[in-house]
């Protein structure tokens, strides 16, 4: 029986299947994420699993897989497969450059077939590239930006500009952290008894050379925004932060600059010894061999293009491999991107919330509030977007219980999964804010809010204050309030409230803000009160 084929045909009538699991094979490891589809063009990840099995290591500039690794892979996917049945999940597998270039690449496929029982999908550089766009924009608010896209491997480098769903150039490239290695670097000694001789810097050459050409072709192109992918960069984005003291729980949406990336070289060269870098703060040491070899090539491109800075996508070609399959499935177009951060917090709203047009409202209400508080407050342009979705998910913890719901929505926020686009710093920020809609202030009591640096301290409590009173403002339920204004003055913040109908009554709002209005006027400085005009709208 031949192994069925992921192809290129017409869109399908099937249903879409209820889960669904995705295998990246690359040149350095066997990646699946098993994911729910819960409509839409969404998924939810279920589990993830990766090995690390070097399946392009060897002789011969990967052109032909070694037995070891034919093995090493083959049980890999075996163990992938056993995972992706326990869910009940419709199983894709795609293999790349490693597999791709391998002149005895059908034996693999075979017992990967006949073994493992999984059907593999080797993937030209560019369908890679391709999918690997469309994984990002799941995970990152790119979607209305040209962006320039890197994706560095085991045995190829994938760059692309997109703008949405359109790909407008791409290229895989022969520059991979493995091949790079084998080829130039010995990973115990960066040095060399050689005076003449520099293999960092013919490292540096070679990379030069296989981008220039992808660069002269895209010359007309500029990047609003370069978004870096895979292994290599995350490791590069955690020694960053671990020298400044960090340690988010996900480096997705985090930045670093070209220096940051340039220093990274540096340290690693310094290091002098493969157990010196395995030693490096924010190195995986399963990945310490072949680092150097990555970083060069993310320092070559970041010079080559002009970026100075690249933010990070934890998600990749495994997601991209979900979503195309669900389209394939549904027969539909891409599921449009453009505001992917508000989706992903209004699918987190709808799966918990009780009553999603009081979140609306509250949104609404705080939203107002900030455009004439903002400079009073001294908040910056993330503010909106933070309370925005702090507004929409504040009760979220309902889910759970309703006794003390607040703590249960930073809980919720905090640890889910559906908050797509923002970086590990936000989705903190989002849920304290929640956490602070009710009861006790922010306080260095509570040891979440002790952490914040100082600016993020005050950006919760600001936020949060705002919040109190605009929930005040909607404490029936009823969405009664149909316009809010400010005045402010030296002293005095005057919040102005008028109903949506002539008949409805204020009375309610007017004093449930009233009483919570006490950390904004502690943030503000000022005395607050809130009066009604009876003014219809």
């Amino acid at each position: 029986m031949a192994p069925p084929l992921i192809d290129g045909g017409p869109p399908s009538a099937e249903p879409v299947p209820e889960t669904i699991a995705a295998i990246d094979i690359g040149t350095n490891s066997v990646h699946m994420v098993v994911a729910r589809v819960v409509g839409n063009g969404r998924f939810e990840i279920i589990t993830r699993e990766k090995e690390m099995v070097r399946l392009g290591q060897g002789p011969g500039d990967m052109k032909e897989l070694s037995d070891d690794a034919i093995d090493r892979g083959v049980a890999a996917l075996g163990r992938c497969r056993t995972i992706a049945e326990s869910f009940g999940a419709e199983l894709h597998a795609v293999a790349t450059s490693a597999v791709r270039e391998a002149e005895n690449r059908d034996v693999f496929l075979r017992r990967a077939w006949v073994e493992a029982q999984v059907a593999v999908d080797v993937v030209s550089g560019f369908e890679e590239a391709r999918l690997i766009h469309l994984g990002v924009l799941q995970a990152l608010p790119v979607f209305d930006s040209v962006i320039l896209l890197c994706d560095i491997g085991g045995g190829s480098t994938e760059l692309l500009y997109g703008r949405g769903q359109e790909v407008l150039a791409a290229r895989s490239l022969k520059l991979g952290a493995i091949r790079l290695t084998q080829r130039f670097l010995d990973a115990d000694d960066y040095g060399t008894t050689d005076p003449d001789r520099d293999p960092v810097e013919e490292c540096r050459n070679f990379i030069r050379d296989q981008i220039t050409p992808f660069l002269r072709d895209t010359r007309t192109l500029r990047a609003d925004t370069m978004v870096g992918s895979s292994g290599t960069i995350e490791t590069l984005v955690s020694m960053t932060r671990s020298r400044g003291g960090e340690s988010p729980r996900s480096f997705n949406a985090e930045t670093i600059t070209r220096a940051d990336v340039t220093a990274c070289v540096d340290a690693i060269v310094a290091a002098g010894s493969l157990d010196a870098v395995r030693k490096l703060a924010g190195v995986d040491p399963s990945r310490a061999d072949i680092l150097l070899a990555g970083a060069l090539i993310l320092d070559e491109v970041m010079s080559l293009f002009g970026a100075e800075e690249l933010i990070f996508s934890d998600a990749a070609l495994r997601e991209g491999v979900l979503l195309d399959a669900v389209q394939r499935h549904a027969g539909a177009g891409h599921h449009q991107l453009s505001d992917l951060r508000r989706q992903s917090v209004l699918h987190l709203m709808e799966m918990c919330e009780e009553d999603p047009d009081h979140a609306f409202q509250v949104a609404w209400i705080a939203g107002r509030l900030l455009e004439t508080m903002s400079d009073m407050l001294s908040l910056g342009a993330e503010a909106a977007e933070l309370l925005d979705a702090a507004a929409m998910l504040a009760n979220v913890g309902l889910f759970v219980s309703h006794s003390r719901h607040h703590q249960h929505s930073y809980y919720v926020i905090r640890n889910s999964e559906q908050l797509s686009g923002f970086s590990d710093r936000e989705i903190e920020l989002i849920a304290q804010v929640a956490r602070y809609h009710r009861k006790s202030a922010p306080s260095d009591r509570h040891e979440a809010f002790r952490a914040l640096p100082k600016r993020d301290r005050e950006l919760v409590r600001a936020l949060a204050a705002i919040l109190r009173v605009a929930i005040g403002l909607d404490r029936s339920h009823a969405e009664v309030v149909g316009t809010v204004a400010t005045e402010i003055d030296d002293t005095t913040v005057t919040i102005v409230i008028g109903p949506r109908e002539p008949d409805d009554d204020l009375a309610l709002e007017q004093y449930s803000a009233t009483q919570r209005r006490s950390l904004l006027e502690e943030v503000s400085g000022r005395t607050v009160s809130i009066v009604i005009d009876d003014r219809p709208t």
